[in-house]
């Protein structure tokens, strides 16, 4: 037994010890990003990526390196990666769109109805897991009032209890939908970012097939396909062709 606790403490100093040392080359890249030092500040960071580290804090502080290189490719790329984690971070859709307008490519995207467009600006408020979380939490309040319903002989009481818990409860069953429906968003939608300068999207996966179309580096596509190393995308207006997977680095 002592043998047993003693690996498990030898083995969280060693997690412990680790977690110290990304902290250290987090602190190190901010310093070098305050004093100027892009290169190095992204170098550290991506130290911590590599090691399996990731928050939008994270990622979006990669991408403020990157855009101070003047590398928007990898900038857009890695303050997309910082949305996916928090959706609604209004300082991540800022640079975003800033980094946007210093790519080649100024595609307008198709028109949404009016319906779709409000439910993905809810949707897209929080990530899955704040909006499971606030299903969650509102779920508990919803048993909470039924709870106050059932058991209280006030009926001032037992009336709050009834609509607390029908509000709450109808509340917190729409957020768990959008819970789900982000999730399954994120999980079904695959997208990428072009990597290659000038690139022409061919209408098959073979460089000799039908030049479609010409796309810049930064550019983001939706992946649909994928087929002996290339990529089947679609751009923001609907246009749909083929790319080689080199060509792309995948959010």
């Amino acid at each position: 037994m002592r043998q047993y606790i003693l690996v498990i403490i030898l083995l969280l100093a060693t997690l412990s010890v680790y977690s110290l040392g990304q902290q250290d080359y987090i602190i190190k890249a901010n310093k070098a990003y305050s004093a100027g030092s892009y290169t190095t500040a992204a170098e550290l960071y991506n130290k911590v990526v590599m090691a399996g580290y990731e928050s939008p804090e994270l990622f979006y502080n990669l991408g403020n390196s990157y855009f101070k290189m003047n590398d928007y490719g990898h900038a857009i790329l890695w303050y997309e990666r910082a949305k996916r984690l928090d959706p609604g971070n209004e300082d991540i859709d800022f640079n975003l769109n800033v980094a946007n307008t210093k790519i080649s490519d100024k595609i307008e995207p198709l028109p949404e109805l009016f319906y779709k467009r409000w439910f993905n600006g809810l949707l897209q408020l929080f990530s899955a897991d704040s909006w499971a979380a606030i299903g969650i939490i509102l779920f508990i309040a919803g048993l909470l009032g039924g709870v106050l319903y059932l058991a209280s002989q006030i009926l001032f009481l037992r009336k709050i209890g009834f609509w607390a818990a029908f509000g709450f409860l109808f509340i917190a069953f729409f957020a768990l939908i959008f819970a789900w429906s982000n999730y399954s968003f994120t999980k079904s939608t695959v997208e990428a970012i072009v990597f290659t300068p000038t690139i022409t999207v061919k209408s098959s996966p073979d460089d000799k097939s039908t030049d479609l179309f010409v796309v810049h580096e930064g550019t983001k596509v939706r992946l649909l396909d994928n087929i002996n190393g290339w990529y089947e995308i679609k751009i923001a207006n609907g246009s749909v062709g083929w790319l080689p997977s080199a060509s792309l680095e995948k959010i």
